[in-house]
């Protein structure tokens, strides 16, 4: 994924499936400086890493 695409998920008002190495995550910030993105992966609010967003996958 590219960060201009993941910016646009992150701010849509629609619920869009992304995933990170196959596991289903949400975007809570993305650094469009640094091509990173934050992200909760699964149900738990204290599971969040810090990776680039060309490990994202949209579907």
């Amino acid at each position: 994924m590219d960060v201009k695409r993941a910016k646009d998920i992150y701010t849509s008002k629609e619920t869009i499936a992304v995933h990170l190495d196959g596991e289903p995550v949400w975007i809570e910030h993305v650094d469009e400086a640094n091509k990173m993105a934050t992200v909760q992966v699964g149900s738990r609010p204290t599971n969040t890493h810090t990776v680039g967003v060309e490990r994202l996958e949209e579907g």
